[in-house]
């Protein structure tokens, strides 16, 4: 290529743009981050929680797009997950806080994990920080914004009730580890289905249902609660339906330290107000819906490609109510769903949030929800490629260059 009449500073200025575009974009990892029941990859008799039968994980690293998933506690709060969540890619111990930890009366430290990505964090050769994609569905979206924010604005009381040389380096504040969120599903708002005693029930039916489907015996079923901090791990030799069992008969579901709270709209309240939009993260945003309004209440019933397990939960969701003092309001707004997660609670925080949603137009905005709208017809679990006869492989490709596409 030659520019004979160019100036020798504009020539170089010239080239050094061309090569700034040429790299435009980024190539950090995606890490998968599952919902409220979810499994590891090697759990549930390889039956994935991304892909079901087949692998979305597989599926986007052999398309060249770097891609992990994460595993953290199925029945365990945002902050707890997001402390299992910061270990289980960076590697080193879990730590849930001395202060939080003392709080909520469970053990401080957790599981030790290698790291998914251990060099998260670091510097690169060209002084670029190495950051992240996060990906959650379902709660996993909830845990993916509450480990940002510990990241990038810390925790007093954690820094208060800990001496800087023991205090866990997720707690202190000033990381802007994290590129991007993408929320699939998820209860931003909460969902109505957490309020009162409805979630442990559906997590026994769907965790079954799930069984079921991998072809497996409920009772041999390899499924780890992972409650540790809860003095809850399961023992040898016992049989699932046992430790199930333990699990929901466990005083830990009074505690506000759980998931039945973060999920309820109350708790993602307080979530919300706790863990604002970081200013220079890209969030982005998905909502399903599997169900249709009937004549004349207008409730919301299913559609007939429902998942079966979920129509029971789904006429809940789509008829139910609530105005009760110093409590959210329920009411119809809340009824549209996919049949486990309000169909309005998944664009972006509303509750008790400076939050800002706006439709996802290109180029998209940090610091702001991009929300893409709602994929109609769409059960809860159709998204991670479960119980659907889609093709989300490609919908996962696109997805993936989208985000590639972002600036660094």
């Amino acid at each position: 290529m030659r520019f004979p009449n160019l100036p020798r500073w504009l020539l170089l200025l010239t080239l050094g743009l061309a090569a700034v575009l040429a790299r435009a974009g980024n190539d950090y990892p995606l890490v998968l981050v599952h919902g409220f029941t979810g499994w590891g990859r090697d759990e549930l008799l390889g039956f994935k929680y991304w892909g079901g039968f087949n692998d979305l994980q597989e599926t986007l690293n052999q398309a060249g797009y770097r891609t992990y998933t994460g595993v953290v506690g199925p029945f365990a709060s945002n902050w707890d997950r997001a402390c299992e969540l910061y270990a289980y890619i960076k590697g080193g111990t879990v730590d849930y806080g001395q202060a939080h930890a003392a709080t909520y009366d469970h053990t401080r430290y957790g599981r030790s994990f290698p790291g998914l990505y251990p060099g998260w964090g670091t510097t690169d050769p060209q002084g670029r920080t190495r950051k992240i994609h996060l990906i959650g569905h379902s709660q996993g979206g909830q845990t993916i914004r509450v480990l940002t924010g510990l990241l990038e604005q810390g925790d007093p009381a954690e820094i208060a009730a800990t001496p800087e040389n023991q205090r866990s380096l997720l707690f202190q504040g000033g990381k802007p580890w994290v590129h991007s969120i993408t929320t699939l599903a998820s209860p931003h708002d909460g969902t109505t289905l957490a309020i009162g005693a409805n979630l442990l029930p559906f997590a026994r039916a769907t965790l079954l249902g799930f069984a079921a489907l991998a072809g497996g015996q409920p009772d041999e079923l390899p499924y780890d609660f992972k409650l540790d901090q809860w003095g809850l791990r399961r023992q040898p030799d016992e049989s699932f339906i046992v430790y199930l069992t333990r699990v929901e008969q466990s005083p830990i579901w009074q505690s506000r330290d759980i998931s039945a709270w973060d999920l309820s709209p109350d708790g993602a309240r307080e979530l919300n107000r706790q863990f604002p939009a970081r200013p220079q993260v890209y969030y982005f945003s998905w909502a399903t819906s599997a169900t249709v309004p009937a004549w004349p209440s207008h409730y919301q019933i299913p559609r007939p490609t429902l998942l079966p397990q979920f129509w029971g939960t789904a006429l809940f969701i789509g008829s139910y109510t609530r105005h009760e003092p110093g409590l959210v309001v329920i009411d119809e707004r809340w009824w549209e769903n996919d049949g486990v997660v309000n169909t309005r609670s998944m664009a972006g925080p509303t509750l008790d949030t400076v939050d800002r949603i706006v439709p996802w137009r290109n180029p998209p905005q940090p610091g702001v929800w991009n929300h893409h709208g709602v994929l109609s017809g769409w059960d809860h679990m159709d998204i991670v490629g479960i119980g659907t006869t889609r093709d989300v492989g490609d919908w996962y490709l696109r997805l993936a260059k989208s985000l590639a596409d972002l600036p660094e």
